[in-house]
């Protein structure tokens, strides 16, 4: 609880905004790219902020490649689901679950 994540992009200061195409898990911190571009290559590196010790850390950087041959390598077709048993919420609170569908 208190932490937020985003991305940064080839050490370009301006957080990496969500799309169609991207989108930032509040709950693990990954980044998924959906039909990843030439545009995409680059090094991302992931920032955590937490609101109550009012602090920033950046990590390492990750560097995105293009493949040429086309293998998707470890990311086979699969749904990833990762929901509690249980969620619970409050009426009139808002309530976000993740559910990637990996692979081509």
């Amino acid at each position: 609880p208190g932490l937020s994540y985003a991305w940064i992009f080839n050490n370009n200061t301006l957080h990496l905004r969500e799309d169609s195409r991207r989108f930032v898990s509040q709950a693990t911190g990954n980044l998924y790219l959906a039909k990843v571009e030439p545009w995409d290559v680059g090094n991302y590196t992931c920032a955590v902020s937490s609101a109550q010790a009012q602090r920033r850390v950046r990590g390492p950087p990750t560097a995105l490649t293009l493949r040429g041959d086309g293998v998707m390598g470890e990311y086979e077709p699969k749904i990833e689901v990762r929901f509690p048993e249980t969620t619970y919420a409050a009426r009139g609170s808002s309530v976000r679950l993740e559910c990637f569908a990996l692979g081509k």
